[in-house]
């Protein structure tokens, strides 16, 4: 099975998103590039992520041909290979409508940093235009506004991260669904202190060695 480890790796993570409360049912999609294989593993569109079986992953070639798996890949594979050929250190992402993240994308704001942890992203996490899902347009306004965060919001949608490997691009989803929640309950009860961007730079820098390097 060509990337049986990456198809097996959606599948896992799929299931982690559930187990974190971070979507439901078959909501969101997750994609890894293997760049030495110049192929692409993506969620299947609207399978349930209990259900899913590592032969249901489509594999695709990063121009979107299908050269393996019976089902259509995601509807959302346009904006997955155009952030993979964005940036060479991507190499998995994770699109979630995460409920605290997706609420602050509806009221069409960027997340600053109202906790440090928001370094998964950067400084902030940026937020991207609307477009109708699936589309060119949808594309290309998430490659405008990530830059070089490794976090998008997506306006009355959800979010997007992006990361090195599935892993860390499921971990940058799950914490900032930690920093959007806070950002929603201090917004509940007055005005946030937000973090200036010279403490962010020190924290970006930190996280560059944090943890087992």
């Amino acid at each position: 099975m060509l990337l049986a480890e990456e198809r097996e790796l959606i599948v896992e993570f799929g299931r982690k998103l559930l187990a974190s409360q971070l979507t439901t049912g078959s909501g969101g999609n997750l994609s890894i590039f293997n760049r030495k294989e110049n192929l692409v593993a993506i969620k299947p569109t609207g399978v349930d992520y209990h259900l899913m079986k590592p032969e249901d992953v489509v594999v695709l070639t990063p121009e979107g041909e299908k050269v393996d798996g019976a089902l259509k890949p995601s509807s959302e594979t346009r904006f997955h290979l155009a952030l993979l050929k964005h940036r060479p250190d991507i190499n998995a992402v994770v699109h979630t409508h995460q409920v605290y993240a997706t609420t602050i994308a509806c009221m069409n704001w960027e997340l600053p940093a109202v906790h440090y942890l928001v370094g998964f992203s950067g400084n902030k996490v940026p937020l991207a235009k609307y477009a109708t899902f699936g589309t060119q347009e949808l594309s290309d306004n998430i490659i405008a506004a990530i830059g070089k965060y490794n976090a998008c919001l997506m306006s009355n949608h959800g979010i997007v991260t992006v990361g090195q490997s599935i892993q860390s691009a499921f971990n940058t989803a799950e914490e900032l669904e930690l920093v959007s929640r806070l950002y929603y309950q201090t917004k509940c009860i007055g005005e946030p202190v937000i973090l200036g961007d010279d403490e962010m730079k020190i924290i970006c820098e930190k996280f560059k060695t944090y943890g087992q390097q």
